[in-house]
């Protein structure tokens, strides 16, 4: 059953991983299909940088992922080392990561009200005239549509394998 909680780790340190690799590698698309819908908007596309919004995989978008990597990949090494620690581990870990999937998807399908009150937060007045519905979707399109494919399988992954995870660890 240690094997089997380390596969699933793994899996769900390459699922974590994905995020910021797809980022990017389509960011500065996406960056550029939010600035022309900021332009059809009559909004100056450089009120974006001006803010620090940004579409690709700098600063927490690549931390946060790859900080889970690294911890599910330690505990997984743990499990197949055999350490006792391990189931610990796991089930602090796994757990929190399927909280932190919960919030991810939640951020996900709430974007539009979190970004119209991130850009209210920020003061700018330009940032409030944007309609922000038609520029997230801009954004989004300008992503290959394989992307949420793999968003909808990243999700699953990260569900399913911490949940087996979780119960292997469980039997040990």
């Amino acid at each position: 059953m240690n094997t089997l909680a380390a596969v699933m780790q793994l899996l769900v340190a390459i699922a974590f991983v994905s995020i910021p690799v797809v980022r990017h590698r389509f960011g500065p698309v996406a960056k550029a299909a939010a600035e022309a819908e900021l332009r059809r908007q009559n909004v100056r596309p450089g009120v974006l940088e001006e803010n620090g919004i940004r579409f690709d995989a700098s600063g927490h978008e690549t931390a946060a992922p790859v900080t889970v990597a690294a911890v599910m990949i330690t505990t997984a090494a743990l499990h197949v080392a055999g350490a006792d620690l391990a189931q610990l581990l796991t089930w602090i870990f796994s757990s929190l990561v399927v909280l932190m999937n919960v919030a991810i998807v939640y951020s996900n399908h709430t974007a539009v009200k979190s970004v119209e009150a991130a850009f209210r937060r920020k003061g700018d007045p330009e940032l409030t005239r944007v309609e922000v519905e038609p520029f997230l979707q801009a954004a989004e399109n300008a992503f290959p549509r394989w992307v949420r494919i793999q968003t909808y399988l990243r999700n699953t992954v990260v569900f399913a394998g911490s949940a087996v995870a979780l119960v292997a660890v469980s039997f040990v």
